[in-house]
């Protein structure tokens, strides 16, 4: 595992975007994992900038897999993470809906949805980078606290604090579903390389609990532990409760020009 204190939040921005450049410039067709929520913001940002620029490299034949969606809102609604992750990336992106991949929340599609997607996720060649969040609560994905470290795809009931954490972006709280679909860790884990971004100091404890507490369902991040290629990128409020963060920053400013994230 790489853990990278950055200086600042345009600095891990940059970082990131570097490696799904560097990607997608190695590998056309590259597969992508993508998160919503705050934290891969700015990276996504940062993308859209570049590409929008002429810097960035084609994504012509990029596909991209979001990590969850929202269970029980009508279709189209735009805080649907399919319609979330349009806005936010693949759309200025120039990915074509067809080629942006989610899991399927249609009422009577229900009790396969999770198998489907899997299914789909192989049919790809699977994930080669996926971004990822964490939540206060060390949740990955929706992978609550208590989740199976080799679940799968499947149905999940969010708890009150995710639910309150989410309603930022509904006009009430009661608006927030309160079940989704969501990958598994044992599915994240499948990914060939994984980039876990977190920014501010909120997100403190649970990056310590992730990366320095033990390999434990109780922090569902953890189990970034077990996979042979992490890059965990950190703004300075979210290193500020890791330990070994000098160690980290040391480790980083002595790496080798040519080794990449």
């Amino acid at each position: 595992m790489e853990v990278v204190p950055c200086p600042s939040v345009d600095a891990l921005a940059a970082l990131a975007a570097d490696a799904v450049e560097a990607l997608v410039r190695a590998r056309p067709d590259a597969v992508l994992g993508l998160a919503t929520g705050s934290s891969p913001l700015p990276v996504y940002r940062e993308l859209v900038a570049r590409h929008r620029a002429g810097a960035g490299p084609s994504y012509d034949a990029v596909s991209a897999f979001t990590l969850d969606e929202y269970v029980g809102l009508p279709l189209g609604h735009p805080e649907s993470y399919r319609a979330t992750i349009a806005r936010e990336l693949t759309d200025d992106l120039g990915l074509p809906p067809e080629r942006v991949h989610g899991p399927d929340p249609a009422p009577d599609a229900l009790p396969t949805a999770g198998e489907r997607y899997e299914r789909a996720l192989q049919q790809a060649g699977g994930v080669d980078l996926q971004v990822l969040g964490i939540g206060t609560d060390g949740h990955l994905a929706f992978n609550e606290p208590g989740s199976s470290l080799a679940s799968l795809t499947r149905i999940k009931t969010l708890t009150e604090q995710t639910r309150q954490d989410n309603a930022r972006f509904f006009e009430s709280p009661d608006e927030v579903p309160r079940h989704v679909l969501t990958q598994g860790l044992g599915t994240i884990l499948r990914a060939r390389h994984l980039l876990l971004v977190a920014v501010g100091s909120a997100k403190a404890a649970a990056v310590a609990a992730a990366l320095e507490g033990p390999l434990s369902a109780s922090c569902p991040a953890s189990v970034l532990q077990l996979h042979p290629h992490v890059t965990v990128l950190l703004d300075p409020g979210a290193a500020g409760g890791l330990a070994r963060a000098e160690h980290h920053r040391a480790v980083f400013d002595a790496k080798p020009a040519w080794q990449g994230l």
